[in-house]
């Protein structure tokens, strides 16, 4: 049984209203009830809640999916949209062939959902800094958690958004709420991101006993994300070496089991949204509702057919003689070799699917002439696991992994390449391959043999550092495809447009429907702000509008 905080959408004290410049009564309670205790954990335990992207009690979370399903595979090389074809979730289609628009369904309820987290978070703050009705260890801990979720929240912004308005707990006054997106810098932006995990860090327990809870090394381990993000590499080194000595975190045996509902608090869980079925929400809405979209049809599933593995991906898993990815993007043949993640990540027709007893068949998916024969796998939960939902909304209580263990240590691997410690970084990404080599295979159905030629093996010496830089880049591919990563590695690489143009030049010879589609540099690395944000923001004395549009847009 998972020991978790459960993110109840239920709350006592905050409103539903989504704008993010809007300041929220308290409803009907006074400041002294809403500086109890159990009223204070019930605020917390709602800021938690928006985590899965779900903000209004709403069945289209997917959306604004906690995952980035389609706002970081389906934008990258990795994943179609999929489903009935380009029609079918359109919004989405748009995305995926780079025509945004900053009216799009998903753009405005991403937006909504992480600022809800952070008006949440806010007023978490404000009214723990208020009240002495608790204790001053546990008051600082809750205000180390809701510093720990702020961060998380503007992230997520920083990220997918770039320009963004900032607000934290000292906003009380309607002034206060008319905040420019171009007001910060760059830098200020991620400096105050930066301190929110510091602060966290300072005060979080090294352990939590519920599982949800955030401790000091997710927020240290979140911190080198940022550094990351910034290029900041020596910082990244000093973080990540505190999380690798200090966390207790490791990788499990199997890459596999990574996936089960049952682990979903392993040791190589850093910090994810913690989700649960038949818990007494009347909908299921605490489930993956930000991934109902991706059931992959069949005899056991739901026929949504979303997120389908693109051809590139699945024949970026193909290897060589010496085990070691072929990088040609040649089509992937039953006969070729390949890294053993590919039949944990994706569904290929004629290879057994999880522990139901029956082969991935093509006709699985909808829309095969449109996006192909492949399906999901790696975030879809048995339809044998009491963790998976047969009846709609078809949801599980598979866990969304924000970091992964597997993060942190090639983070690390990153920033010994760029200060030139390769010999370094080959070790680290020969140990993420070594449990793809050395743990569980995918059998056939009667267990006789592997399903398919799993050949994998470890990188010798590079030969310098761009040889590095390629072989990390693609480790982190192999490892995380479909996690939600994928295009936000691409742009802070400085890639994306390189990468996506070669890969649509290639792929639209097989899906037609690519035809057209042009990654524009200096415009497509980040998604347009919300116009009802930009109506809505208002002008400054000057008359000149507060919230300005990104680039291009």
């Amino acid at each position: 049984m998972k020991q978790i905080i459960y993110f109840t959408l239920t709350i006592l004290l905050v409103s539903c209203s989504s704008e993010f410049l809007e300041k929220d009564p308290y409803g009907q309670l006074t400041q002294e009830q809403i500086s109890k205790e159990e009223n204070l954990e019930s605020l917390i335990v709602g800021a938690y809640s928006i985590l899965n992207g779900q903000i209004d009690n709403a069945s289209n979370a997917f959306n604004s999916p906690a995952s980035n399903w389609s706002f970081g595979d389906v934008v990258s090389d990795d994943a179609y949209k999929g489903g009935g074809g380009t029609g079918d979730q359109n919004n989405i289609h748009q995305m995926e062939i780079f025509s945004t628009n900053p009216s799009l369904i998903d753009i405005e309820r991403k937006w909504k959902a992480l600022y809800e987290g952070v008006r949440r978070t806010n007023i978490a703050i404000g009214i723990l800094n208020e009240t002495e009705d608790i204790s001053s260890d546990l008051k600082q801990q809750r205000l180390a958690e809701m510093k720990f979720l702020r961060g998380h929240f503007y992230f997520e912004l920083k990220k997918i958004y770039n320009r963004i308005p900032f607000l934290d707990e000292n906003a009380t006054s309607l002034t206060d709420f008319k905040v420019s997106n171009t007001e910060l810098s760059n830098e200020q932006v991620w400096g105050k991101i930066e301190t929110d995990f510091n602060d966290a860090y300072a005060i979080l327990p090294a352990t939590q006993s519920q599982k949800g809870r955030p401790t000091k090394y997710a927020a240290m381990a979140y911190l080198a994300k940022v550094y990351l993000f910034q290029g900041k590499w020596d910082q990244v080194l000093t973080s990540t070496e505190d999380v690798m000595l200090n966390g207790g975190y490791s990788l499990m045996d199997n890459f596999e089991h990574v996936f089960l509902p049952e682990n979903d608090n392993s040791p190589e869980i850093v910090f994810s949204v913690q989700q649960s079925i038949n818990d007494g929400n009347p909908s299921n809405y605490n489930g993956s509702i930000g991934d109902r979209l991706l059931a992959p049809g069949g005899p056991r599933y739901s026929a949504y057919g979303f997120l389908r593995p693109t051809q590139n991906l699945v024949n970026a898993y193909k290897t060589n003689s010496a085990g070691l990815p072929s990088m040609d993007n040649s089509e992937l043949t039953m006969s070729d070799n390949v890294d053993p993640r590919i039949d944990f990540t994706l569904g290929r027709p004629g290879i057994p699917y999880k522990d139901l007893g029956i082969l991935y068949q093509a006709d699985w998916a909808r829309d095969l002439a449109t996006y192909g024969p492949y399906g999901p796998k790696k975030r879809i939960v048995s339809a044998n696991s009491p963790h998976h939902l047969t009846v709609w909304p078809y949801v599980s209580a598979l866990n969304y992994y924000i970091i992964r263990y597997a993060d942190v240590l090639l983070w690390r691997a990153e920033a010994l390449i760029h200060t030139d410690d390769i010999e370094g970084a080959r070790t680290i990404i020969n140990n993420i391959r070594k449990r793809a080599r050395d743990g569980n295979k995918v059998m056939t159905l009667d267990g006789s043999s592997t399903a398919a030629n799993y050949f994998i093996e470890e990188y010798p010496a590079f030969a310098d550092a761009n040889e590095a830089m390629t072989a990390l880049r693609m480790e982190r591919r192999l490892e995380f495809a479909h996690e939600g990563h994928r295009f936000f590695d691409l742009v802070r690489w400085g890639i994306a447009e390189q990468v996506i143009n070669t890969y649509v030049a290639a792929e639209k010879e097989i899906r037609p429907y690519l035809n057209g589609v042009n990654f524009i540099n200096g415009k497509h690395e980040y998604f347009p702000i919300p116009q009802s944000q930009v109506d809505l923001g208002g002008t400054d004395e000057g008359g000149n509008p507060l919230i300005t549009q990104n680039t291009g847009y």
